[in-house]
């Protein structure tokens, strides 16, 4: 790896499907830095199975994918930004093809498959179930073809710091724990998820929210952190990660069981195991609550599919499962919801603009309303692809040079000022893990007022008990504390049940007060 030149025209924190494809746009106008928290491969992208929506079949079209996108997204999403992720989707798919992403095919046609809340089959998907890794395979061999930009892996966002009122740049962490800036016009977000904030989740260990942080300290508004998508589908096996059992099973004829063997989905919705994701990852949580045990779970039967079709469709899942002598031909998965996408993030306009000059958002971190209160399924990658280019040109038109104002920038935000006495790491770990159990607990899958007063309380105490951070974990832990607690006062504001957030002491819609965004900036929250 090239080594971080101490000033550069834009930066791109995130090596994911939205920073990537900045970056592509960027190196039209100028030098880009990339920046990778890990490996430049780690990223949610590479978890992506299911595959990526677009309405190019021949029975599908673009008014019924925004149809679609809308009911979905249960009174909220944003119709110009879900108008442009279907309009440019097919664009940026075919630029994909150009660029020598392998979607398979049935003979020289395009293959699509169907999933949850779609009416039509428009998800295409890369060698059976590895989608995000064709189209990051794909983006990564573009963006390294071009000689403007410049790749940097194992560097740690910790702050934006800001100059005459403007983003300007970014501070860094190397793995020793040394500090050093980076200058720039402007700085570009594509951290990905806050998975990490939940102690069930299919997210990366990388997802544990940075981007969100940095924004919020920095002075950025924040959106609909309350909507956090729990995939109702992740395997569920002792020692083993939540790998994500994809919903495309479900597409391809997968049922749902419960542990007596039956299947529930129907009496949930009419759509059973296709229902939108909230409504299957609800039923699963009521029918493992039935259970008197501690490890109930409930079963993805796909034994009456074809073997051959399931080994050459799911060829990844087949094989993750067969390391825990599950064999998905003739054995039922056990699973369980975990925290998979956040819907809520740094609040930006189509142009992946936020309220700080200086300073964009793409991907998973963003929130332009595009999934309003649940995100349908597969539109995330496609989300990353068309609002990471919109973001690049947005950039480039901003151009303007970051030149001499490290020595001048201020951070806002960054001294954190905590007196604690210093922590172990395993003493940090062990905080980490109580925070992550304290949400999945209280601020999870089904909420009520009392635990996310509670939550908030405890997360409070926790904060308190954080140090000034001088390592990265401790920054992760600090981060984690602050989504977390974001998406508790969210939650809490919001005095109705929407799309993912569901409270038992207000289980119906108010669209009268609530049919809006939540926005929050600083220790205020309102809702537009």
């Amino acid at each position: 790896m090239k080594s971080v030149p101490p000033e550069t025209d834009f930066i791109v924190v995130g090596a994911g499907v939205a920073g990537l494809r900045a970056a592509i746009e960027l190196a039209e106008a100028g030098r880009v830095l990339v920046l990778a928290k890990r490996e430049l491969t780690e990223s949610a992208t590479q978890y992506a199975q299911g595959g990526i929506a677009v309405a190019l079949s021949d029975e599908d079209d673009i008014g019924l994918h925004l149809q679609d996108t809308l009911d979905a997204g249960d009174g909220i999403v944003n119709p110009d930004a879900a108008r442009v992720l279907v309009e440019e989707g097919p664009d940026r798919i075919q630029e994909l093809i150009d660029w020598g992403t392998a979607f398979d095919r049935h003979g020289a046609k395009l293959a699509f498959t169907r999933e949850g809340a779609h009416s039509r089959s428009r998800v295409l998907h890369a060698h059976g179930d590895s989608t995000g890794r064709e189209i990051g395979r794909t983006l990564q061999a573009k963006a390294r073809s071009l000689p403007h930009i410049v790749f940097s892996d194992f560097e740690f966002s910790t702050d934006l710091w800001q100059y005459e009122g403007r983003v300007s740049g970014i501070t860094l962490m190397d793995e020793s724990g040394g500090t050093h800036r980076v200058a720039a016009s402007a700085v570009l977000l594509a951290t990905g998820g806050i998975g990490q904030v939940y102690s069930e989740t299919t997210n990366p260990p990388i997802a544990t929210g940075d981007g969100v942080a940095m924004a919020f300290r920095a002075g950025a508004e924040i959106s609909d952190m309350e909507f956090v998508q729990f995939h109702p589908t992740a395997l569920y096996v002792k020692n083993a990660s939540r790998f994500l059992i994809s919903e495309a099973l479900r597409g391809e004829g997968a049922r749902l069981r419960n542990m007596e063997m039956l299947r529930f989905m129907p009496k949930y919705h009419e759509m059973a195991e296709l229902a939108p994701r909230d409504v299957v990852a609800r039923a699963i949580v009521h029918e493992i609550e039935i259970i008197p045990t501690r490890d109930a779970v409930v079963y993805l039967d796909l034994t009456h599919l074809s073997a051959e079709r399931i080994k050459s469709r799911f060829p990844r899942i087949y094989e993750t499962c067969l390391q825990y002598n599950i064999d998905i031909s003739t054995d039922m998965i056990p699973v369980r919801p975990a925290a998979h996408y956040a819907m809520g993030g740094v609040r930006t306009d189509l142009e992946g603009k936020t309220n700080l000059p200086g300073l964009f958002a793409a991907g998973e971190v963003a929130a332009t309303g595009v999934h309003g209160a649940n995100r349908l399924a597969s539109n995330s990658l496609l989300e990353g692809v068309v609002f990471g280019a919109r973001a690049g040109r947005a950039m480039r038109e901003n151009l303007r040079s970051g030149k001499n104002a490290s020595s001048r920038a201020e951070i806002k935000g960054s001294e954190l000022h905590h007196s604690s006495p210093e922590l172990t790491p395993q003493e940090l770990e062990s905080h980490i893990q109580d925070l992550r159990k304290l949400m999945w607990q209280d601020a999870g899958i089904v909420r009520d007022g009392k635990k996310l007063q509670h939550c908030i309380a405890e997360l409070k105490k926790a904060q308190d008990l954080l140090p000034q951070p001088k390592s990265r974990r401790e920054w992760e832990a600090h981060n984690i504390a602050i989504n977390g607690m974001l998406i508790a006062c969210a939650a809490l504001a919001r005095q109705e049940s929407r799309g993912a957030h569901y409270r038992t002491d207000y289980p119906q819609h108010n669209d009268a007060k609530f049919k809006k965004h939540s926005i929050m900036r600083g220790g205020d929250i309102r809702f537009a």
